[in-house]
């Protein structure tokens, strides 16, 4: 079965068996978790083809020239309000299903207000680099490693 965006939820796991599992069952409650739609290997593979397919970060943080405008904001100490009322003012509807990849085998489908809600659980600072995005590819979020996250839109 070949897949695409518009089968790619057919390829879920249970939350118990993803490898990030215990930022979501120990720090969420279960109602939240159960919103969460970790991605097989073969819905994995299928995010990175579409992300390296589209050379998406090869000029950090985005590829020079895919958006039109690339904002950013640092994560610091204490702006843990700052930042979700930042991701909040993205042009994302929150009830938007989004397409979160950490890396080649690591990814999941979230509604986009839980990922604002509980950003600190998604991405964890100095060891995450985690990408964002829709199937339109018009826009992407990258947390990065180094505090920083930065919003592209075309």
């Amino acid at each position: 079965m070949e897949i695409s965006f518009e089968t790619i939820a057919d390829h879920t796991i249970p939350v118990h068996d993803f490898s990030l599992n215990w930022r979501f069952i120990e720090n969420l409650p279960l109602s939240v978790a159960d919103q969460l739609k970790p991605l097989n290997q073969t819905a994995s593979d299928f995010l990175n083809d579409v992300i390296t397919d589209k050379q998406l970060h090869r000029d950090r943080p985005f590829k020079k020239g895919f958006f039109n405008k690339i904002e950013n904001i640092e994560i610091t100490a204490g702006n843990d309000e700052g930042i979700r009322e930042w991701l909040s003012a993205l042009d994302i509807p929150l009830d938007k299903q989004v397409f979160l990849s950490w890396d080649n085998s690591t990814n999941m489908i979230a509604p986009w207000g839980l990922v604002i809600q509980y950003f600190d659980d998604f991405y964890y600072p100095s060891s995450d680099d985690l990408t964002i995005f829709d199937q339109t590819l018009n826009w992407a979020v990258l947390f990065a490693h180094y505090d920083v996250i930065y919003y592209g839109t075309k």
